[in-house]
């Protein structure tokens, strides 16, 4: 299946190394298994629905941690290589660098930035 997932903590940089040209960065979930970010919860179906099918692209959700996890201004994922600000979040990585980011309207935009 193209789209895997990555249990937070992981180590930031191992995932420059990762297969995937794509990385979702989501909340985390909680004990019923629900994402605990709303906005994460908005477009999980249009990450399921573009990244899930086995001729979709390939690309790695990882887990930002729980709410006070992520709050805080340390969280591995806000500092290099990723800068995330916000979740969700959905990186382009080319030669193990950012090659785009988006982080707003992703239901409306993820099949152009996809597409590139």
């Amino acid at each position: 299946m193209p789209l895997r997932e990555v249990e937070f903590p992981s180590d930031p940089f191992d995932l420059e190394h990762a297969k995937e040209p794509f990385l979702v960065f989501y909340s985390s979930r909680v004990p019923n298994g629900q994402l605990w970010c709303p906005d994460c919860v908005a477009v999980d179906r249009t990450i399921q629905d573009t990244f899930g099918p086995e001729d979709g692209p390939y690309a790695v959700i990882v887990y930002v941690g729980q709410k006070p996890e992520w709050k805080t201004p340390s969280n591995i994922f806000r500092g290099e290589p990723w800068q995330v600000t916000s979740v969700p979040t959905v990186i382009k990585v080319e030669d193990s660098k950012v090659a785009g980011r988006l982080d707003s309207e992703i239901n409306t935009l993820l099949a152009d930035f996809i597409r590139g």
